[in-house]
């Protein structure tokens, strides 16, 4: 795909130093592009590479322009935010359908009552079942699964081997990466006597507009009503989310973190890789959850919290400096204990 300077700058917005009719025909970093690539800089030592780049344009905040001076430097794109700006720069460059062309495959398995958009694509042995909708410009990938009454939205990817369960509905331009599974069953059983009784899980999951789902996450529907994942929300690969859970608008979910049942995530929260979240609790609005912490008991809005059991990240640091001090502490005590023991046996004689 090829685009001029020009047309980029109206798509993600900045002012263009140098010739806005420069072509682009892709992206890459600043040191190893190439004529016609489109490449960043945020980083202030990669500025050095500003006057040797290959680039044909690059993508600079305002203090890098002034540095550059125009000498020999290519075509400028100034940005309040150069690293946003390249990723929605790279949106441009990057076929969200991974190639596909639309379509369904010869292989593929579309029931008669599915409903189809626009510019679908469908890959081999994938499988669309009775009355699922897929909206305009989707593509669904080889040997991806959407079930029986499931709604794929508007320009949205389900990658190879990916699974959309039965009713769960995914907004538009979602993205589910390979081997992820939304809408298992939550993991809900109720003991009789020594038996352990299965609770049906009749809700469903709902995913909405412009959310990423890694690799391998398992998103489960509810036992009743809804599992949400609000709009622009990131999640990393291998993550778990329990039925009822709700996450907020624009959050993101790091590597490894699993979250219990019922619990609620709000808007613009950060949850650290391989943290731990309770059931039945909620994390509020801009909290901060620190890797591999154990959350037991509700975040209030705002707070950043580590450790385990998760307290405030102030006070996590200093137990955990007072941790490192124990070898020396226990070796200290140990000695004072042995001079003791010498001054009760003098007293003695």
């Amino acid at each position: 795909m090829k685009r001029t300077l020009g047309e980029v700058a109206r798509l993600i917005g900045g002012r263009i130093l140098g010739d806005e009719s420069v072509v682009l025909t892709g992206v890459s970093g600043i040191r190893e592009a190439q004529p016609g690539h489109l490449t960043f800089l945020s980083n202030p030592k990669y500025s050095r590479y500003l006057a040797t780049t290959r680039a044909s344009a690059v993508i600079v905040e305002g203090g890098a322009s002034e540095a550059a001076g125009g000498g020999g430097c290519p075509a400028l794109l100034v940005t309040e935010n150069a690293y946003a700006a390249f990723a929605r720069a790279m949106e441009i460059f990057v076929e969200r359908t991974g190639g596909m062309a639309p379509g369904v495959h010869p292989a593929a398995f579309v029931a008669g009552s599915a409903r189809l958009g626009q510019g679908v694509a469908i890959g081999p042995h994938a499988v669309v079942l009775d009355d699922a909708e897929i909206g305009d410009g989707a593509a669904i990938h080889p040997g991806a699964y959407v079930g029986a009454g499931a709604k794929i939205g508007r320009g949205s990817v389900i990658h190879p081997n990916a699974t959309i369960e039965t009713a769960c509905v995914l907004g538009e331009r979602v993205v589910v990466h390979a081997g992820s599974v939304i809408g298992s069953d939550g993991f809900g059983f109720a003991r009789e006597g020594t038996v352990q009784v299965k609770v049906p899980q009749l809700g469903n999951v709902v995913v909405e507009d412009d959310v990423e789902i890694g690799a391998n996450v398992c998103i489960a529907r509810a036992t009743v009503g809804t599992t949400r994942v609000g709009k622009g929300t990131k999640i990393d690969n291998l993550v778990q989310i329990a039925h009822n859970v709700v996450i907020g608008e624009g959050s993101v979910v790091v590597a490894q973190v699993g979250i219990s049942g019922s619990t609620e995530i709000g808007d613009r929260v950060v949850l650290g890789g391989q943290a731990g979240i309770a059931g039945h609790i909620r994390v509020g609005d801009d909290a901060m959850v620190g890797a591999q912490a154990g959350v037991t008991k509700s975040v209030p809005t705002g707070e950043q919290v580590s450790g385990y059991p998760a307290r405030r990240h102030t006070a996590a640091k200093r137990l955990s400096a007072c941790v490192q001090s124990l070898p020396d502490l226990f070796r200290r005590v140990r000695g004072l204990e042995k001079r003791l023991a010498r001054l009760e046996k003098e007293d003695e004689c």
